[in-house]
């Protein structure tokens, strides 16, 4: 591969300790609901390798994409090894009346209630990362469910930790520095609000934690649909989602892509065969950003 800008970090390096590599894009499977099942096994056929669900009924069906895993690897689309699964502890806050487990046990307990209804769920032995959905509102709190969490990685169930919807340098830090198992995942929304994560990204590179971003498309339709973006997109013949995708993973992004169009799961799995983005292809789209959702320069993509 040529030579990469300085705005682009190694996007596949290989796992430690036997473990997967997490995929450059992934396909995300919330709010899918009676559709999950369907949507997972296309995702597997089109040729997505990596899957991230949660254990919150509120937003994803979990058991449905442990019944498209099954029927895939039973009918030999993938086999489990080959398929990077990535799932949530979503605290009592994220849920609905529909708790996954006991409300009033203690924070370690429902941590580990939770992750024995996903295996359930995903109808799997382990998974390749465990997410805890969000920081709890204190620091003693976020600990205490992190700890559980590496009980969970040292018994050899979660092969990776990571932490989602957490926009607060200092927040991510603080966790990473308490942490004995070392958070490998920061997930969140890719949007003008938190400008677009800018500092929080330098920061994961430099530890060697990768950023997934969620909303990718959806936080952005303006840019994506600006005339520069366009003109960048009809000149190398792709569409304006493609081009933004393929500058996200530019960025150093794993992208999560959660279409329900089979023939958009497709077109975005081919921008990882696209050829890589000039300098000044990856200038205009940032440019294109900045304009359409204005930030003070700090906060820049």
């Amino acid at each position: 591969m040529r030579a990469k800008t300085a705005m682009v970090m190694a996007l596949s390096g290989g796992a430690a300790g036997g473990e997967l590599a997490m995929p450059r894009m992934m396909y995300g499977t919330a709010w899918k609901k009676e559709r999950t099942r369907e949507l997972v096994l296309a995702a597997l056929g089109a040729g997505f390798r990596g899957i991230d669900t949660a254990c919150q009924p509120k937003h994803y069906n979990e058991p449905a994409v442990g019944e498209a895993l099954e029927e895939a690897i039973r009918s030999g689309v993938v086999d489990r090894q080959s398929v990077f699964v990535q799932t949530k502890f979503t605290p009592l806050a994220g849920q609905d009346e529909r708790v996954p487990y006991d409300a009033s046990a203690a924070l370690g307990e429902q941590v580990r209630s939770s992750f024995e209804t996903s295996l359930r769920n995903l109808r799997t032995t382990y998974v390749d990362c465990l997410v805890l959905h969000s920081p709890l509102p204190t620091h003693e709190e976020t600990l205490e469910a992190w700890r559980a969490m590496e009980t969970i990685h040292r018994d050899g169930r979660a092969r990776q930790l990571g932490v989602s919807n957490c926009y607060a340098l200092d927040e991510i830090r603080w966790l990473h520095d308490a942490a004995e198992v070392k958070p490998s995942v920061v997930q969140n929304r890719f949007y003008a609000a938190t400008g677009w994560d800018r500092d929080l990204r330098a920061w994961a590179q430099a530890k060697g934690v990768r950023h997934q971003s969620f909303w990718t498309l959806t936080a952005n339709p303006k840019a994506i649909d600006s005339p520069p973006v366009r003109e960048v997109a009809h000149r190398l013949g792709v569409s304006g989602a493609q081009l933004f995708f393929r500058f996200v993973l530019q960025l150093g992004i794993t992208p999560l892509t959660g279409t329900s169009s089979r023939a958009h799961m497709c077109d975005d799995l081919a921008v990882l065969g696209m050829r890589e983005l000039s300098a000044d292809d990856m200038a205009a789209v940032a440019d294109a950003l900045e304009r359409c959702y204005p930030r003070p320069a700090s906060a820049s993509a």
